[in-house]
């Protein structure tokens, strides 16, 4: 990933617990998906315009009914509020990542921990991680059939950006192939621990550090009234300038992620964004979140259309940026 701005530079004043200046002039772009295949066009030139200025915007009408959300945010809590010795059966393989984690993820922007327990669902490698049927009805069934769902959507707002690009319209169907044992796109539940008194106002607190994805396109569903997520575009960098994306029970929230900017040429830009902690005034419980992050086969060889970089597989792709991100923190 190439960029204007270090992850150094960044967060400065979030290392030292300063939430940066936050701006409300940004907009995040609402764009509607009904009626796709006759719009497709106009939705195409909403989602590039959307993707090369702050890199995020929501979908509305993207064909995942509001029940079966809101069924998959109360399976997702009835996971989380299992006894820790059933989760701990389940444990978080990072190198395959799937599994079940809690209070591991520290990210480099900031040197803590993220105030979370999230569990990893990754299709081919769930062997020994579901748990079982009697300590959870239903759940793995409903899970698999979200996750596909969720693939569903990313794929048709890839195929818009595949158009643009130049590749077929299923390009980027063919490289994110769930039926293929190199599928490596995760579905994540992820549990933010309410907020103690104390630790509102103490420097260095986040419920999530400013990072990057490192996949092609994540997904994001969020609660009303649970909100935090932050957007950093790079021309916002230097000025420390946060603009807060509203959560929706309704919208899924996307963004760009490292992997796409390489294979559009820098041209779709992912840029950071955090989750802070909650104000005086606002909800300080629990805060639920469901991203899927969409990021090609292991396979696949990222080969951009004007080969600004060389070609690299997926695989190689991600290690590289994962060993890029955490080299960092050694510094």
């Amino acid at each position: 990933m190439t960029a204007e701005y270090t992850l150094e530079e960044l967060n400065k004043e979030a290392r030292m617990g300063g939430p940066g200046v936050e701006t409300t002039d940004r907009h995040v772009p609402v764009i509607d998906l009904s009626d796709f295949d006759a719009r497709k066009s106009d939705i195409i030139e909403e989602l590039w315009a959307a993707a090369t200025d702050i890199g995020f915007f929501q979908l509305v009408n993207h064909g995942i009914d509001r029940a079966t959300v809101d069924r998959a945010f109360a399976i997702s809590k009835d996971f989380f509020d299992l006894p820790t010795e059933v989760k701990e059966k389940l444990p978080l393989d990072k190198a395959l990542n799937a599994g079940w984690e809690f209070l591991t993820q520290v990210r480099p922007s900031v040197g803590t921990p993220d105030q979370k327990e999230s569990y990893q669902i990754t299709r081919p490698h769930m062997g020994g991680r579901w748990p079982a049927e009697e300590e959870l009805a239903g759940f793995r069934d409903f899970i698999l059939d979200f996750e596909s769902r969720c693939w569903s959507v990313a794929m048709r707002v890839l195929s818009c950006f595949a158009d643009k690009l130049g590749f077929d319209s299923d390009f980027f169907a063919r490289a994110h192939d769930p039926a293929s044992d190199q599928y490596q796109s995760t579905l994540r539940l992820i549990h933010y621990f309410p907020l103690p008194e104390e630790l509102r106002d103490r420097p260095g607190t986040w419920r999530a550090g400013a990072h990057t994805d490192f996949d092609c396109l994540t997904l994001l569903f969020q609660r009303d009234g649970q909100g935090g997520l932050q957007v950093c575009p790079g021309r916002d960098a230097d000025a420390q300038e946060w603009t807060s994306v509203t959560p929706s029970s309704d919208a899924i929230t996307c963004n760009i992620g490292d992997m796409l900017m390489r294979w559009s040429d820098d041209r779709l830009r992912s840029n950071f964004h955090r989750v802070r902690v909650p104000g005086a005034d606002e909800y300080t419980g629990a805060r639920y979140s469901i991203p899927f992050f969409a990021q090609a086969n292991r396979d696949v060889v990222i080969e951009s259309p004007l080969g600004t970089y060389p070609p690299i597989t997926a695989a190689e792709y991600l290690r590289e940026r994962v060993n890029a991100n955490y080299a960092h923190r050694a510094m």
